[in-house]
C-alpha cells in the first residue's frame, strides 16, 4: 500500500459523498453513472440517473427501448452519442453476454463508449479487481501531490499521470481508492482555493509543502474558438411545425431540429439558399423569432431564427410535421430546444 493510501481511505470511509450510484451495487449503475459523468458535473447527473434507472432499470430494458425513447431522456445532458452508445452495448451485452456487464478492463472496451478510464472505473468499483482510473479529480490530485510540471492534454503527461495511477493503487483496494481521489478531487482538491488544511494527505503532497498548489495542475495551452452563424426556419401551418431529424452519426446524431444551416453573410440573406440546399424547401421569410446563442465543446453558435411561410417542398424522409403539443416528445439539443420553448410560450401581452 502507498505512503499515503491509509489516510486517505480512512478519510474516504469517514466522509464519502452520498451519491445514489453508491446505493447500487449492481454494475449496471455503475456503468450508466460513469458514462454520465463524462464532462458532466455530479449535481447535474443526479436526477438524470434517477430517471434513467426508473425508466431504464436494468440491461434487457435499455435494449428493448426505442432510441428516440434514450435520445429523449438524454435531453439536456449533452455530447449525445453517450446515451447512443450505451443503447448500442446494451443490445450487444443482450446479445453476447448475457445481458452481463465484462469485469475485466479489456473486454470492457470493447463496448461502445467505454474507454480506459470508463473500463477501470467500472471493473475497479463494480467487481473489486485491481484497475487503476484517472479522471479531471485524480489528474489534479496527483498533480499536486507529486508536483507534475507538464501541461495537462500533453502526451507526456498523460504518461506521468497513468504511471503514477499504476504504481501507486493498493491492491484489494482499487474501487475505494479511485473514488477516494475523486471525492478528494472534488470536494477538497479543487480546481481553485484547494482546502489544504482539510486535506487528509497534505503532508505528503508536494505542491503543498513548495506554496505552489494553486499552479498545479499546468493548465493545457487553450486555443481559439471558432464562432460560427446559422439561419433557422421555423414552419407553422395548422397547428404543426417541420422538424428535420439529423443524421443518426456526428453531432446531435439523430436528435430533431428545426431547418437550419451555417452561413458566412447576413442570416435573413442566406436563409432561402440554405434552407433549399439542405432541405428541398423554397420558404418566404415572415420575420425574425428569436437569436439563441450556444458553445459546444470547440466551438460557438449564435443561430438567427425565422418564422417562415412554406412555398413549395419537395418530400424527404428526415421531414416531419410535429404537433406544436407534441414537441416535447421530440429529442432535441439546447438551441432547437429554446426554439420549441419560445413557440409554445403564450404570447406577449401588446400594449394597448
Amino acid at each position: 500500500m502507498t505512503a499515503f493510501a491509509p489516510e486517505l481511505l480512512a478519510w474516504y470511509r469517514q466522509n464519502k459523498r452520498s451519491l445514489p450510484w453508491r446505493d447500487h451495487p449492481d454494475p449496471y449503475a455503475v456503468w450508466i453513472s460513469e458514462i454520465m459523468l463524462q464532462q458532466t458535473r455530479v449535481d447535474t447527473v443526479i436526477p438524470y440517473f434517477e430517471r434513467w434507472m426508473a425508466k431504464f432499470p436494468t440491461v434487457e430494458v435499455l435494449a428493448r427501448a426505442d432510441e428516440q425513447a434514450v435520445l429523449n431522456l438524454w435531453e439536456g445532458l449533452g455530447y449525445y452519442s453517450r446515451a447512443r452508445n450505451l443503447h448500442r452495448a446494451a443490445k450487444l451485452l443482450v446479445e453476447e453476454h448475457d445481458a452481463q456487464l465484462p469485469e475485466d478492463t479489456k473486454n470492457l472496451m470493447k463496448l461502445p463508449g467505454i474507454g480506459r478510464y470508463t473500463a477501470a472505473a467500472i471493473s475497479s468499483m463494480a467487481f473489486g479487481h485491481d484497475a487503476a482510473a484517472l479522471d479531471g479529480n485524480i489528474r489534479r490530485v496527483y498533480a499536486r501531490i507529486f508536483n507534475v510540471e507538464e501541461a495537462l492534454g500533453t502526451t507526456q503527461a498523460e504518461k506521468i499521470f497513468w504511471s503514477l495511477a499504476e504504481d501507486y493503487l493498493p491492491k484489494g483496494d482499487a474501487g475505494d481508492y479511485n473514488q477516494a481521489l475523486m471525492d478528494l478531487g472534488a470536494t477538497i482538491c479543487m480546481p481553485r482555493n484547494p482546502l489544504c488544511e482539510s486535506c487528509p494527505i497534505s503532508q505528503d503532497c508536494e505542491a503543498y509543502q513548495l506554496d505552489i498548489q494553486d499552479m498545479r495542475p499546468v493548465p493545457k495551452v487553450k486555443k481559439a474558438v471558432p464562432h460560427h452563424v446559422h439561419t433557422a426556419a421555423v414552419i407553422v401551418e395548422d397547428g404543426r411545425v417541420l422538424l428535420a431529424q439529423r443524421p443518426s452519426k456526428g453531432l446531435l446524431g439523430g436528435m430533431w431540429e428545426f431547418p437550419n444551416g451555417r452561413v458566412d453573410g447576413d442570416p435573413a440573406e442566406g436563409l432561402a439558399d440554405v434552407i433549399d440546399k439542405g432541405f428541398k424547401l423554397n420558404v418566404e421569410i415572415m420575420n425574425l423569432l428569436v437569436e439563441v446563442r450556444h458553445a459546444y465543446t470547440h466551438f460557438k453558435v449564435t443561430e438567427y431564427v425565422f418564422r417562415c411561410k412554406l412555398i413549395r417542398s419537395s418530400q424527404k424522409v428526415n421531414l416531419r410535421w410535429v404537433s406544436l403539443d407534441e414537441l416535447d416528445d421530440y429529442p432535441m439539443g439546447k438551441i432547437d430546444r429554446q426554439i420549441a420553448r419560445k413557440l409554445s410560450s403564450p404570447p406577449e401581452n401588446e400594449e394597448s
